[in-house]
């Protein structure tokens, strides 16, 4: 069955790398107007070049989602540029992996509640469209304990139980709101691509975890973003799809 954005409006949070640039790829190709917004100006615009090759409408910009004035500006800015949302994608991570003030101040204040911000102002938009939804990605380590990055696992907890809450207030307005926890998913890079080479012996113990024998695509996420925002996941709301490979069940 075949899926289609044409003329939807969607907005990537943390679009410019990984996961979230895969999203944002994956909803123009087929057929979306895409924004994006990451903290690092060179990297949106590099993400914005390859998302206008599909040929749709977008819109780019630097942000700190840790920043309440910049996530308002930044989500109004992008509804003006594609005029409106219908889909909210929840991606930008701290990555605050150190059980320390930094490591939960970074994923508090970005994960949690740069995520909060982002929805709370573009509820506006997404109540005026049809079929409208919000999708937020967290991790399987929210999923269980995680005594090499507490911080970060306890906030990934919090954002699958925010989204159980979203769906439930959000279901009278008609919006859906559901979570994706992706396992451990390697890209050019990213955290994975660096500890196979500064932490070999790591990288190897969460390879041999996980049943598929491989680390996860970052296009494997946005297959499944593009499913949850379709009218295929009309009545899905509330839920977390875990993404990994097994890797959660070993």
């Amino acid at each position: 069955m075949e899926i289609s954005f044409k003329g939807k409006k969607v907005l990537v949070a943390g679009g410019s790398r990984g996961i979230g640039r895969s999203i944002a790829l994956a909803f123009a190709a087929n057929g979306a107007d895409v924004a994006i917004c990451a903290r690092g100006e060179a990297g949106v615009r590099k993400a914005e070049a390859e998302l206008k090759r599909h040929g749709a409408k977008v819109f780019g910009t630097a942000c700190d989602l840790g920043d309440e004035k910049q996530v308002t500006a930044m989500v109004n800015a992008a509804a003006a540029a594609l005029g409106g949302l219908d889909v909210l994608v929840n991606n930008a991570s701290g990555l605050g992996l150190k059980d320390d003030e930094s490591g939960w101040q970074a994923s508090v204040n970005v994960d949690l509640l740069g995520t909060a911000r982002a929805t709370r102002t573009a509820l506006p938009y997404l109540e005026k469209s049809k079929g409208s939804s919000v999708i937020n990605i967290s991790s399987i380590s929210g999923l269980m304990a995680s005594a090499r990055s507490v911080a970060y696992a306890a906030v990934k907890a919090a954002l699958i139980n925010y989204t159980m809450s979203q769906g439930l207030a959000l279901a009278p307005k008609r919006i859906r709101a559901n979570c994706i926890a992706p396992g451990s998913i390697e890209f050019p890079g990213g955290l994975w691509e660096d500890r196979k080479t500064a932490d070999p012996k790591l990288y190897q113990s969460i390879l041999d975890g996980i049943p598929w024998d491989r680390l996860g695509a970052p296009e494997e996420i946005a297959n499944v973003a593009l499913f949850l925002a379709s009218d295929l996941a009309g009545w899905i709301t509330g839920q977390t799809i875990v993404v990994d490979g097994g890797q959660s069940l070993t």
